[in-house]
Order: C-alpha cells, then sequence, then structure tokens
C-alpha cells in the first residue's frame, strides 16, 4: 500500500476554524513532551493526548512510602545530551535537579563471584588511563595486552553496519569484551551483543576508528575522553529531588486543562481530509488536522496497518525485549558490602541471573529513610528471556539469593517488589539505522502525521524528549509553512 499523497493545503476542519486540533496517542514521556511541545509553540492548538492506561508518564513511575523514594524503572538522566535538562529549565524545575553522591562515583563488575571495580577512567569501549588498566585483576596479564594493542589494529574500511561483540572483539579482544565490554553495555541495553548496532547506539566509536585508525588513539588525540563523554561519566547524571515523577507531574501541569484523556486506548485511526481517530467504546470517532504517534513499536505498527501497511511493516520488524526489575528495601546492618559505588554490572559468561544492580540510596540522597538501603535488581533481558515469565515469588528469590552471594545480603530484606516491563525495550540490532531512515522516509510522505518513542534514534530519557520535541516542531513547522504559502 502507498502513504497518502502529502496534502498540498491544511485540512478543511482547520482552515474553517483557524484552530488546529492536534491528538497525540501515547502518554510516555515522548508523548507528553511532544504535547507540551506543541501548546509551548503554539497556545492557541487544541491538544488531546489520548492514554490507554490511567496514568501518564509510560514507564516513569515513583513510589514514595514510609521514607523511601521508589522508581520503578529508570531513576535519572543523563546531562551529555542537553534536550531534558533544557526541558526542565523551561518547566521551571531545573533547581530542582540533583547530582549523584561525587564520594562514590564507581561502579563495579562481578568476577568470579567477587565485586572489582571497573578500572578509573575505562568508558564503555576504551580506557582513558593506563596504570588502572595494568593493575586491574579484572583482566589476564594478556588480556591487557590484547586491550593495549587496539592501538595498532587495523582499521575497517567498510561502512556496513557491526555488531557491538563484533566491533569489540575485532579491537579489543575477546577478554576485554566479556568481562568489561558486554557487562558495561549490557547494564544499559539490557540487549544481545551479537545483534546490537554500533551504528544506532554508540556511533561515536564507530566514528573514532573511521577517523583515526584507533579508538583508543582517537580519544587520545581529540580528548572525547575528558570533553565529550564517551563513557560513564557518572557526574553527568541528575535526577529530580522527588523522584522522575516530578518531571512527568510538572510536563502534564503545563497542559491545557482537559488535554489527557486516560482510559482512551485507541483502536484504530484514518486520514482522510483530517485524521479520524477512533477510542475504544467511543460512539464515533473524533477528527484532527494533525497526528503525532507516539505510542510503542507494537502498538504504532498495528494503527499504521490501515493507513499505511509497509510503514507499519516497517515498524514491526524492531524487536524489543523485557525486563524485571526487583525493588529491595534493607537495613544497612544486613549488608556485609561497604555500598562504596553505585552499582554492579554481571558479565554473561559469569552464569548468573541478575544482569546489574543499582545501589539508588546511594546515588541520591533521599531515597532511603536513615540507615536503610534501597537496591534495584535488573533480571531478565535480551539475553535471558525466560527469567521475565517467572512469579513475583521465584524471582525475589532468585534476586535475595544474588544479593546474598554478591554484598552479603543477610536475612530477609524489609521488602522486595517487582516491577514488570514486558516488551518495552526496543531493540536497536544491526541495520537499525537503515531500518529508521525508510521509515521516516515513508511517515514524512503521510501528510500532517509524525512518529515519536524510543523506538527510533535513542532510548534514554533525554531522546525520547528530543523524538517528542522533534514530532511537535516538525507538525507545526509544515503547518505554519502551508499557511503562509496559502
Amino acid at each position: 500500500m502507498k502513504p497518502p499523497s502529502v496534502s498540498p493545503s491544511l485540512p478543511f476542519a482547520a482552515a474553517a476554524r483557524g484552530v488546529r486540533r492536534v491528538a497525540i496517542i501515547g502518554g510516555g514521556i515522548s508523548g507528553l513532551a511532544a504535547a507540551h511541545r506543541v501548546h509551548e509553540l503554539d497556545p492557541s492548538a487544541e491538544v488531546t493526548l489520548f492514554e490507554a492506561g490511567d496514568r501518564v508518564g509510560g514507564v516513569l513511575q515513583t513510589e514514595r512510602r514510609d521514607g523511601w523514594l521508589i522508581e520503578h524503572s529508570a531513576d535519572m538522566f543523563t546531562t551529555r545530551e542537553p534536550w531534558a535538562v533544557d526541558l526542565c529549565r523551561r518547566l521551571g524545575i531545573a533547581d530542582e535537579l540533583i547530582e549523584t553522591d561525587a564520594r562514590y562515583r564507581r561502579a563495579f563488575v562481578v568476577r568470579r563471584g567477587k565485586l572489582l571495580p571497573v578500572p578509573a577512567g575505562f568508558t564503555l569501549m576504551s580506557p582513558a588511563m593506563i596504570w588502572p588498566i595494568i593493575t586491574t585483576p579484572i583482566l589476564s596479564p594478556l588480556g591487557k595486552l590484547r586491550l593495549a594493542r587496539e592501538y595498532f589494529v587495523p582499521c575497517r574500511r567498510d561502512d556496513c553496519d557491526e555488531s557491538l561483540e563484533s566491533f569489540a572483539m575485532r579491537r579489543f579482544g575477546r577478554e576485554a569484551f566479556e568481562r568489561l565490554i558486554q557487562p558495561l553495555i549490557g547494564g544499559i541495553y539490557t540487549a544481545d551483543p551479537a545483534k546490537l548496532s554500533m551504528a544506532a547506539t554508540l556511533p561515536q566509536f564507530v566514528e573514532l576508528e573511521r577517523q583515526w585508525g584507533s579508538v583508543a588513539r582517537g580519544m587520545r588525540r581529540n580528548g572525547r575522553d575528558k570533553e565529550r563523554g564517551t563513557g560513564a561519566r557518572y557526574g553527568q547524571f541528575v535526577a529530580p529531588r522527588d523522584g522522575m515523577q516530578r518531571l512527568v507531574e510538572a510536563i502534564a501541569g503545563k497542559l491545557p486543562t482537559g488535554c489527557v484523556r486516560l482510559h482512551s486506548p485507541v483502536e484504530r485511526i484514518q486520514y482522510a481530509n483530517g485524521w479520524q481517530v477512533s477510542v475504544r467504546g467511543a460512539s464515533s470517532s473524533q477528527v484532527f488536522d494533525d497526528l503525532i504517534l507516539a505510542a510503542p513499536g507494537a502498538v504504532s505498527s498495528r494503527l499504521l496497518v490501515n493507513v499505511d501497511s509497509e510503514l507499519a511493516s516497517l515498524i514491526g520488524r524492531i524487536s524489543h525485549a523485557g525486563c524485571c526489575v526487583a525493588i529491595i528495601g534493607a537495613r544497612r546492618s544486613q549488608i556485609r558490602h561497604p555500598l562504596d559505588g553505585f552499582g554492579f554490572v554481571v558479565p554473561a559468561n559469569e552464569k548468573r541471573r541478575i544482569i546489574a544492580c543499582s545501589m539508588a540510596s546511594v546515588k541520591f540522597p533521599g531515597r532511603a529513610p536513615e540507615g536503610k538501603v534501597l537496591l534495584r535488581v535488573f533480571v531478565g533481558g535480551a539475553l535471558q528471556p525466560e527469567l521475565n515469565g517467572l512469579p513475583d515469588g521465584e524471582l525475589r528469590r532468585i534476586v535475595i539469593d544474588e544479593l546474598a552471594e554478591l554484598i552479603g545480603l543477610a536475612g530477609e530484606p524489609e521488602f522486595c517488589n517487582i516491577a514488570r516491563w514486558p516488551g518495552m525495550m526496543p531493540q536497536y540490532h544491526v541495520g537499525h539505522v537503515e531500518l529508521i531512515n525508510n521509515i521516516e522516509e515513508r511517515a514524512a510522505a503521510i501528510p500532517h502525521f509524525a512518529l515519536a518513542g524510543n523506538a527510533y534514534r535513542g532510548v534514554g530519557i533525554p531522546f525520547c524528549i528530543r523524538s517528542g520535541e522533534q514530532a511537535a516542531e516538525r507538525r507545526l513547522h509544515s503547518a505554519a509553512t502551508v499557511s503562509s504559502e496559502a
């Protein structure tokens, strides 16, 4: 099916009323950012945000109880990309952002059941300092020599996409990949490194190889490791003092009254001189001039079948993985480990049943009552999908047993809650950039339409905000262009 041809003029309804009606489907952070940006740029526009659930914010959800501040998914965002911080400034909550505790800005990696510090200065894929690599017990002498040889490994000359595993092993060797690179990146993407696209997730390292012939040489030549932050720069992460839901509430609070429609799952969309949006249970469809589709990939694919089946098929090719987060509250006296870091990651070759653990109350103040500790343990992901479906009780037992072995958790914690996010993490597999280019080209041919969300060009909160805002700007810029031409 060909996409509808682009209309050269405004839909009749908008031209007659003089007011644009904009529909946004999906109330996650991307949809909220899109709605806010539309209202910010054109306060006269009538914005309607459709959310199938009983709350906006998507996976961002903060629970406050008895002195605990519990995040059910992401608990911070990076300042390296400016879009989230910039939105906070415009919302008036920038002064509520807090930084991570400078005393404990390091992480650990599990090696033979022990927590060992990630070498100081080691980015996601290269050391910035030599001595910490020489002295680390994570790598063997041969592994260290192979890592050092990256400087002299011939660079790849073609432009074909490559998996993380292929790139890392080719440049740094198997040992550095398995013991450092895979767990550090696995803790971010919960992905299969044999499928994860370098071009889509870590293009800066591909460019370093292409430009300088070596990742290490490039980082030393242009100082990118210090100035642009290609690795885990723990000081570049912030969070609202009262949790991530504060960001959600701040955006929602700026939207016009009646803008958000909860319990409104959209069942069908179609374009005929305006967008007709049908909500389950409604007696008739509603008509809008513009549509921004900010729903999860699977929902977007389903809704687009009757609009452009080829675009629906392309979006359907984006794989998604699930993940479970075990949120644990315990007395500090129950844990033997000094908890002098932000958390630890677990290499796949350790054959354990957890991906990573974030020491939430160490990173930020106000997350746990005095004398207590809040931990968040990640389970499942693309490499262990069978764990995602286990009952809560079994997951709790697995997590508590693992923490007993790794950080010396003694006895039962005060609580261990399970947050489940099935199919919520897009997997940027090899070829993802080309796929998204095709999706965006196809979407651009549909009149008065834009896509937004984490399935396309970035999974973190700043990228989701940028995606939503860009979708809003494209629609309003297009409308302004058409109006001026008319």
